[in-house]
């Protein structure tokens, strides 16, 4: 499961003219979810967002996570994240999970989020939807949370 966060001053999510959700200060994180993705990659990633120290302490230095900070959480579905970029001048998208898929554990992780941090909202699972965000630093961060013997852990990521 991938995780590419930004760390805003605030963001939000539109679809068809309504806003659906809306956040200040705190993360946006764009989700995609690849096929051998199960609730264990969800509740790993879910883990680092919410310990991620990405947030200023009194001395500047970034030492707080939205946890410390009770910032908002906007998670937003983003199946493009899984795209296979290697090659050509048109992405693949055969390592992004099946909606079906995508769809249950995107829910999944916003669901343990709303139980574990009180300022979550998300956008709409295969809608199509206008993000408006303000960077703040501009500070983002990739994240990916993958099964055991996953080609991410053999780059060296977990």
């Amino acid at each position: 499961m991938i995780g590419l966060l930004q760390r805003v001053t605030g963001a939000s999510v539109t679809v068809a003219d309504e806003e659906v959700a809306a956040i200040g200060p705190g993360l946006l994180v764009f989700v995609g979810v690849e096929p051998e993705d199960t609730r264990a990659q969800a509740d790993r990633l879910l883990d680092r967002l919410l310990g991620y120290r990405v947030f200023a302490d009194p001395d500047g230095r970034m030492n707080l996570s939205i946890t410390d900070i009770a910032g908002g959480l906007l998670l937003v579905p983003q199946f493009t994240l899984a795209a296979d970029t290697r090659k050509g001048a048109r992405p693949s998208f055969t390592r992004a999970a099946p909606p079906e898929l995508g769809a249950e554990l995107f829910d999944y992780l916003v669901l343990q989020a709303r139980q574990r941090h009180e300022n979550t909202t998300s956008g709409r699972f295969g809608a199509h939807m206008q993000v408006s965000l303000v960077n703040d630093g501009p500070v983002t961060f990739w994240l990916e949370a993958s099964p055991p013997d996953s080609r991410a852990r053999k780059r060296g990521r977990s």
